[in-house]
């Protein structure tokens, strides 16, 4: 399927506000898309809000989806695609700490009190561009600026994800939190636990995914208190001390975030690799005697504990099953790059040819260039790869399990470990065709039964 693009978002925005509009109904953009139209970013969605009330909308447009009625909002369905359409409003009570216990329909001006912050707060008039900013959000724009609209701790008791949003809105914006909404958010921050697993992760993941420096996403969510709520393994991350001739940028936390700045358009599973590649290490940590009588730190088998933990982590947050399984295969797996160079061809092609390579493959280079900075190993991975170009790099097998059952094998484990026997002799290029592969078997197999 074709991605859709801004401009016909936009487009179907317009025609539904024009509808709207000529129906005798007012309709204007609303929050994030006229905070990012008004930053030159280009908008994710275009939201409208109108003083239709959903009736009217579902009446105007043949398609709609009742989303959220009893709080005046549907999606109005174009050419397939949808848009939100909400009712100017306000919010009575939140009891639950997410959404509103009731809301009375209102007008423009008292819609954007109910918003998170200043700069969400804003509506334009798409036909004039005319923006009405009824709670400062221009100017906190200007000055970079994150500031709630009202009371930082009744705007963030209203749904306790915006903690986490007021980080992601300052790592995405590269903004500054206003002081006063900062000292909420520390206050606040036990609270995240009343919000539901599903919707921290995926804020979490907007963190790392949506900002041109995740880095600055790890360290806000250290210094306001919110990482050792909600990643407590992350945060013990801080002060645990490493070799300086091998990490000489500081300790386990730094690195990380070293990384995670690093990064450059991520998807979610390198993301999640990179956060949490090193979380085996403060559990593992032990200081050893070498043998000129110098200490040194060692993390023994931390890749393996980081994996287990890794995956404690995934499954807390409600991640899918092929999340979980694609990030602690690059945890468990992430020291064994510095071995490529020992590595036999079959191992080598089984490393190469693996889903996850191209992902390990950036981790350890975001993991080398935040500490040491040596990427022989990646280099010689790159021209491995190359070499390869022209052929699978995991082949069809030549020998069959039929073959194996031919030469007087039953089905079980002897039959599979001959038959990964022949498999590595193949990447090996031991043999040049299945008939040379073949007879190797045979001997192979002759000589095996002469020795038992």
């Amino acid at each position: 399927m074709a991605e859709i693009s801004i401009a016909d978002r936009e487009a179907r925005a317009r025609t539904i506000v024009q509808t709207l509009r000529q129906a005798g109904y007012t309709a204007l953009f609303a929050g994030g898309c006229v905070r990012d139209l008004l930053l030159k970013r280009e908008p994710k969605d275009f939201d409208i809000a109108t003083s239709a009330r959903s009736d009217d909308v579902i009446r105007l447009f043949p398609r709609t989806i009742e989303t959220g009625k009893a709080f005046g909002v549907v999606q109005v369905v174009l050419d397939g695609q949808p848009t939100e359409v909400a009712t100017f409003r306000r919010d009575i009570g939140s009891s639950d700490g997410r959404r509103p216990d009731a809301v009375a329909f209102s007008t423009p001006a008292e819609d954007a009190q109910r918003r998170d912050f200043t700069i969400n707060g804003l509506f334009l008039e798409p036909e004039t561009g005319t923006v009405l900013d009824y709670v400062g959000g221009r100017h906190d724009l200007e000055r970079k600026i994150i500031r709630t609209i009202g009371d930082p701790r009744q705007r963030f008791a209203e749904d306790y994800l915006r903690l986490l949003r007021a980080i992601r809105f300052a790592a995405t914006l590269e903004f500054a939190i206003e002081p006063a909404a900062f000292a909420a958010v520390r206050e606040l921050a036990p609270q995240i636990t009343k919000v539901s697993a599903e919707r921290i992760q995926q804020e979490l993941t907007r963190l790392l995914t949506e900002v041109p420096h995740a880095g600055q996403s790890l360290r806000l969510l250290r210094d306001s208190g919110l990482l050792a709520v909600v990643l407590p393994e992350v945060a013990a991350l801080q002060g645990q001390e490493q070799p300086p001739q091998f990490h000489p940028e500081g300790d386990v936390f730094e690195h990380t975030a070293i990384m995670l700045d690093t990064m450059q358009q991520p998807d979610p599973v390198l993301a999640w690799a990179v956060l949490l590649h090193d979380i085996g290490k403060p559990p593992t940590a032990q200081l050893t005697r070498e043998p000129d009588g110098s200490e040194r730190i060692r993390f023994n088998y931390h890749d393996e504990e980081g994996a287990r933990m890794a995956e404690q982590i995934m499954r807390r947050l409600k991640m899918s099953a092929d999340m979980i399984e694609a990030v602690t295969h690059c945890v468990r797996n992430h020291m064994r790059f510095k071995e490529v160079r020992q590595m036999r061809r079959a191992t080598l092609r089984r490393l190469v040819g693996a889903p996850t390579f191209p992902t390990e493959l950036e981790l350890h280079r975001l993991d080398c260039l935040a500490s040491h900075g040596n990427i022989e190993n990646l280099a010689f991975l790159q021209q491995f790869h190359e070499e390869l170009k022209n052929e699978p790099v995991l082949p069809k097998p030549w020998v069959t399990g039929d073959d194996l059952i031919a030469r007087g094998m039953k089905p079980g484990p002897e039959l599979g470990r001959w038959h990964k026997r022949a498999y590595e002799a193949q990447l090996e290029n031991r043999c040049a065709t299945r008939e040379e592969l073949l007879a190797w078997l045979d001997n192979e197999i002759s000589n095996a039964k002469m020795q038992s």
